[in-house]
């Protein structure tokens, strides 16, 4: 039973024609009345002394807490880390066995892993000041997409395709890793909300704004120098577009002063699968904010820690509250890790950590993937009321071909 559960049956039940002749009510009352009082000290005793138990054994509590509501990590770089390794020949290795990098399967499952977003990303090459010189973003995207999809059907004895909330719980259900697919980058939509919505299409559910270089969207905390941050209009646009298309927005890195100027108009809830941490004060929207392990972003130096983490995704759980704080670890994306999270196996000890500071099982769950959950639900149900607007026509004014 869990901490919050009423009792769901009266702890006596009266007994019939039993043959015995029962006290007046007066004296039954308050016989029963004493009776419940000492079986309610009685249960208060041994719950008490369970939850002391439990307590004194965080790792007892977070493994029990994975084993219901297992991680979703919001950025998994393993399409990148293979198509650079294997140039995206999937005969060439075997995520059952140990691959380089920080992802396979035996990691994915000792890690508690119940599902991750295949994060699909392409270089930000140089595509001029107003990003129209011509390049290979959007055939390399698909790509990316074509490879995650032909290894999620590969090895479906592990990962099943996923694309909203209900796919997620019927993986957990059956044992699998819930697998859905990110776009890291408005640079890979060519311009074009067309392509975002053929991303959509194919199985896309989140997209970011910007990665490390600026596009006609956004700009990046990536670059030393800040445009203008694209034309506000379009933004807005996109943002709708991205609503309507049942998509989550990701703010992952798009730079400082787009995030305080965000569009109070738009309705969808925003995500951050693999964050920084500027946040100083709470949003008015429902939002996740989905931790990186990087060590360049968590101290600035090589030498981060397990500790280091637990210590970011509690100043975000004070600024936003610890219901908007979900996992984006960035594996396979980043050169070094924190000692003690070194790849996907090593989850468990960061939820250790967490309950030894005092958080609760559903503070546990809701950073496994519950607050994710929550997030992406709300995107669902955005999506749903907007579809009836019909899918938007704007286009980059800076384009000359149509």
């Amino acid at each position: 039973m869990s901490e919050s559960s009423p009792e769901r049956a009266p702890l006596l039940r009266p007994s019939q024609n039993d043959g015995l002749s029962l006290p007046p009510k007066s004296i039954a009352k308050p016989l029963v009345g004493g009776l419940l009082v000492v079986l309610f000290t009685i249960a208060t005793i041994i719950l008490a002394s369970f939850d002391e138990k439990l307590h004194g054994d965080p790792k007892q509590v977070a493994l029990s807490v994975l084993q219901a509501a297992p991680v979703i990590d919001g950025h998994i770089d393993l399409p990148a880390a293979l198509r650079w390794l294997y140039k995206n020949d999937i005969s060439s290795f075997d995520l059952h066995q140990t691959v380089p990098g920080h992802v396979d399967i035996p990691r994915l499952r000792k890690g508690h892993v119940g599902g991750f977003f295949w994060s699909v990303f392409v270089p930000c090459e140089d595509d001029g000041p107003d990003f129209l010189v011509p390049t290979n973003r959007v055939r390399d995207t698909l790509e990316q997409i074509d490879v995650s999809k032909l290894l999620i059907h590969k090895y479906s004895d592990t990962f099943m395709l996923a694309t909203g909330t209900a796919d997620i719980k019927e993986a957990f259900r059956v044992g699998k890793i819930a697998s859905l697919i990110g776009v890291e980058g408005g640079h890979q939509l060519g311009n074009s909300l067309a392509v975002l919505r053929q991303y959509y299409s194919v199985g896309a559910r989140y997209l970011t704004l910007t990665h490390s270089c600026n596009n006609a969207f956004a700009d990046s905390a990536g670059v030393f120098h800040a445009g203008d941050a694209g034309s506000w209009r379009v933004k807005r646009l996109w943002k709708r577009a991205c609503a309507r298309a049942q998509q989550a927005w990701d703010v992952g890195r798009p730079f400082t002063c787009f995030r305080r100027h965000r569009d109070p108009s738009n309705s969808s809830e925003p995500c951050s699968s693999h964050s920084l941490s500027f946040s100083r004060s709470k949003g008015k929207k429902d939002a996740v904010v989905m931790v990186n392990f990087s060590t360049d972003f968590l101290t600035g130096q090589d030498n981060a820690t397990l500790a280091d983490v637990a210590d970011h995704i509690e100043h975000i759980g004070r600024v936003a509250g610890r219901e908007h704080v979900g996992i984006g670890s960035d594996f396979d994306g980043i050169p070094s890790t924190p000692k003690g999270l070194e790849d996907a196996s090593t989850y468990p000890a960061l939820f250790i950590e967490l309950r030894r500071r005092g958080w609760t099982r559903s503070q546990l769950a809701g950073l496994a993937s519950a607050n994710f959950l929550r997030v992406l639900a709300g995107v669902e149900e955005t999506a749903r009321r907007m579809k009836r607007q019909g899918p938007s026509m704007a286009r980059y004014r800076k384009r000359v071909d149509i």
